[in-house]
Order: structure tokens, then sequence, then C-alpha cells
């Protein structure tokens, strides 16, 4: 069979489809007898176990790795990718019938929810590489060691683990948990993305606290002193959010570039230097007018100016999301654009594993470097956006702090990738939300901030961990199937009399290097 009518099997959408007909199938039938969740998790390993049967009687795709590795029947295949891909099917069809039990009847989110974990089965079994199942092994032992010593800390203290963890879940899944799980999700993204955008190059932009305090601040003295129509205005308050973050960070990246300073020094002091002109500027002389009897703001934002927030009808909640989730989610799409579709991405990303070998091939590194701290500046300026312009509709004192070092964490936890970001800043969120009901069980609050901390270092150490054994293993199926090329031609080159291929005026195969076609002449020679 043709390589071409191999492709056109592996990209038709039947075998697909009747698979997850099938974890349908199978899940509507137990869901009389077997509660929804046990129903729904035989169901989609049904469908696995139909998916790799099928898989075994089609030809097969020649599933490659991230290194053009092939990975079927290798040992890693079978004892991480496919426990992986099955164990990721199931949890995928859990939280959709989940997410959907908040607002449709159970059994048809149940249905949903197999049909889901279904169509992840059969595309996990046949696209998960390696590399990327590690990646997830890696979060999946984090998060034990994380879950372990928070145990162990409560435990000394004479705690529960078990009732406290319990307790937080349940309070954590509310319906209006679930709504400030989302709005706090979404400052947090934006400014872990703003840190990202930095580490990509090898930067540390520690000053997106400063930056988007700064922003937040310009931006709603701008839209309480200055009525503009609807629309404009809020087009308005973001660009110039976006103009005071950017400049703000980018005298950290001349610094950089023009004097050598660190941007981790130029950060930190920028970080005081913009404390220092909030409050100057937050005076009832200035900027400010008096909000409460205890707080002074900027001047409240005409109705007008507001974003409407989402209906979270759809949550079981009478609470809104914020309407600027829209725009995180579109800096979460225009940052991975960016990075893997553009040339500055490829730039971007060429300069921080090495600015030596990118220069020698004709980038500009300090003005990479300075673009790196303006872009990453520029995203900061919208962090304080939802809340200014979906909640609290000014700036205060009591306006939020301390985002940009949560965004440091929270890049770390998402290795910089736009989705990991994403569900790491869920789950920042999700910790924050649940433990606020631990006070009222006399249960120290602080238990989220050792969950938060212990999860972030144990993540950045077994990802280092994971990373290193990859890419041996990577190295070491490389040089088996380099062995196993070379190996062939060898052996049929030695039967050719010498001065056959000079005769023909044949070129060597293309499969050999200059070397090797020079080293096997000799040979022949």
């Amino acid at each position: 069979m043709s390589e071409t009518t191999r492709a056109g099997a592996s990209r038709s959408p039947f075998p697909a489809l009747l698979i997850a007909l099938l974890g349908v199938l199978v899940t509507v039938a137990l869901d009389m007898a077997l509660l929804w969740w046990a129903a729904l998790i035989i169901g989609v390993v049904l469908a696995f176990a139909a998916v790799v049967l099928v898989d075994r009687r089609m030809p097969e795709v020649g599933r490659a790795g991230a290194a053009g590795t092939k990975e079927e029947g290798t040992t890693l295949h079978r004892t991480l990718v496919v426990p992986t891909a099955l164990v990721l099917s199931v949890v995928s069809g859990l939280l959709s019938a989940w997410f959907l039990d908040l607002s449709l009847i159970e059994p048809v989110a149940a249905a949903v929810g197999a049909f889901v974990g279904s169509a992840v089965a059969f595309l996990l079994y046949r696209r998960l590489s390696a590399m990327l199942a590690l990646s997830f092994a890696a979060v999946f032992a984090a998060g034990i060691i994380a879950i372990a010593v928070t145990a162990l800390v409560l435990l000394l203290s004479g705690i529960a683990p078990g009732a406290t963890f319990a307790r937080m879940m349940e309070y954590g899944t509310r319906p209006n948990s679930l709504v400030q799980i989302i709005n706090d999700g979404t400052t947090y993204y934006l400014a872990a993305v703003a840190v990202a955008i930095g580490f990509k190059m090898k930067l540390f932009n520690i000053g997106v606290d400063g930056q988007y305090r700064l922003a937040a601040l310009m931006a709603a003295a701008v839209g309480g002193h200055f009525v503009l129509p609807p629309v404009l205005s809020q087009i308005v308050m973001i660009v110039v959010a976006v103009a005071v973050g950017g400049a703000w960070a980018g005298i950290a990246g001349y610094l950089k570039v023009a004097r050598g300073v660190s941007e981790v020094i130029s950060t930190i002091m920028l970080n005081a230097v913009a404390t220092g002109i909030t409050a100057y500027l937050l005076n009832t002389n200035r900027l400010a007018v008096e909000i409460s009897t205890n707080n002074i703001g900027t001047p409240p934002l005409p109705e007008g100016s507001w974003v409407p927030g989402i209906p979270a009808g759809f949550l079981g909640s009478e609470r809104e999301i914020f309407g600027l989730v829209l725009l995180a989610i579109g800096v979460g799409v225009g940052y991975a654009v960016m990075l893997n579709r553009t040339r500055f991405g490829f730039e971007l990303r060429a300069t921080g594993q090495s600015q030596s070998a990118a220069e020698a091939s004709g980038v500009n590194v300090k003005k990479m470097v300075f673009l790196s701290m303006l872009f990453s500046g520029m995203v900061a300026g919208l962090v304080g956006m939802p809340q200014l312009l979906g909640s609290s509709h000014y700036y205060a004192l009591d306006f939020p702090t301390g985002i940009g070092f949560i965004g440091i964490a929270i890049a770390l936890l998402g290795r910089n990738h736009p989705v990991g970001i994403a569900f790491a800043a869920l789950f920042w969120a999700f910790l924050n939300q649940a433990s606020g009901i631990l006070p009222f069980d006399g249960i120290p609050q602080e238990i989220a901030v050792i969950a938060q901390a212990t999860i972030v270092l144990t993540v950045v150490v077994v990802y280092e961990v994971v990373h290193r054994w990859g890419r041996r293993y990577q190295q070491q199926q490389i040089g088996k199937e380099l062995g196993t090329t070379v190996a062939g031609p060898v052996e049929t080159e030695t039967t050719v009399p010498a001065g056959t291929a000079s005769d023909s005026g044949d070129a060597p195969s293309g499969d050999d290097t200059p070397g090797e076609a020079g080293t096997r002449g000799g040979e022949a020679k």
C-alpha cells in the first residue's frame, strides 16, 4: 500500500466517529446501572481498547517523535505513551461531563463527556509523542509530590489531610467559586504570558508587577477624567495601558542593550520607582478623589466605559465572568502564533537558545533583547485591565497587587507554553479560592501557599530531570536508526566493483553524507 493511501486512511474521520459512538453507547447503557462517572470511565476505556485494536489492523502511519524517531513498538511507547494517552482520555471525558453537568441533565452530560473522551483517545493514541507524554508524566509526578508534602505538613500540625482536601475541593467547585477562579485566572494568565515572553529570550522580567500597576493607574486616570463614547473609551484605556507598560519595560530593555545592566536589577529598581510614582500620583491633590472614608482612588469610570461581563448562568452562578477573558484568550493565541508562525518568534527562540549562534546567523541580538522586553511590558500593561474595567472601575489603594510575581510562578509551572500557562493559571486560582474556606474550619489558609510553592519547585526539578532523560533517549533512538540505515548500504556497496559508480556517472545516494560517501568509496577502492 502506498504512503498516500496510508496517510489517507489515517486522516479518515470515520474510524474516530465510530469509536466515539461506541464510547457513548457503552456509557449510556451502563449509566442505567452505575454512577455516571463509573459508566463514563468504562466507556472511554473500552473505546481506547477499540482504538488499539483498530490501529493494529490498519497500515502504519509512521508516527514520529519530536526528533523524527519512530516510536511505535518501543518500550517507552508501550510503558509510558499508551498509559498516558489512556489517562488523558479518561480525564478529558470526566472534566467535560462535569462541566456540562452544571447546565445539562446528567445523562446528556455523561454521553457528551464519553464522546469527547473517546475522540481524544483516538487522537492521542496515534499522535501523542514520547516527549509530550514525558511532560505530562512530569506534571503528574510533581502533583503527587506536592500533595504528599502538603499532607505531611497537615499531619504534623494535627490536621486530617483527607478532610482538608475534600473541603477545599467541595468549596472550590461551587458555581460562584468557579466564576472567581476564571476571573482570577484571567489576570494570572496575562501576567504569566508577559513573563514567558522574557523567559523565551532568557530574560527575567521581574518588573511585571510595577508595569501593570502603573499602567492600570494611568488608564484609570484617563478613563475617569476624560469622558469618551462607549467602545472608544475602552479602546483608549487599553491602548494607554499597553503603551505605559511597554514604555516602562522598555527602560529596562534599553539599559540592557545600551549599558549592559542586568534586567533583573533594573526591573527590581523600576518596581520600586513605579510604587513611588503611584503613591505620588494617587493623591487627592493630583489624580485621586475620595472613594470612601479610608480609601482614595481615581475618579470612578462612567458606566459607558465598563466592559460588560459574561453571564455565568451555564455554571449555575448569578455572577459574571470578566468580559476581558476574551482579550486574555486573544493574547494567548497571539503569543502562540508569534512564537511558532512568525520570523520574529523564530529569532526570539533562536536568540534565547544561543545568542552567539543567532548573531552568527544574522540576527540582531540587541534589537531582539529590546523588543522582547518591550512586548513583555506591553502584555504586562493589560494585567490590570480585567479588574479595572470589569469589577472595580477605578484604581484605588485596595487595587490588587503582587500579580506580577504570581505570574513568574505560573510561567514556570506552565513551562512558558500558552496552553500550559492557562492550566497553571486556573490551578493557581483554584488553590487560592479553595483555601478561602479553611479558616472557617480552623485550618490555616497558608496551607495553599505551601502547596503552591511545593508544586512549583517540584515541577521545575522534575521537568529538568525528565527533559535530560528524554534528550538522552532521543539520542539513543537516533543512533540506533542511523546505525541501521548505514549498515544496510555498506554491505551492498562492498559487492559493487570499484569504479562502477564513477564510470556510470551516478551520484552517491541522497541518504549518505559527503563523509560517508567518501569513506565508502575508499573502502571500495
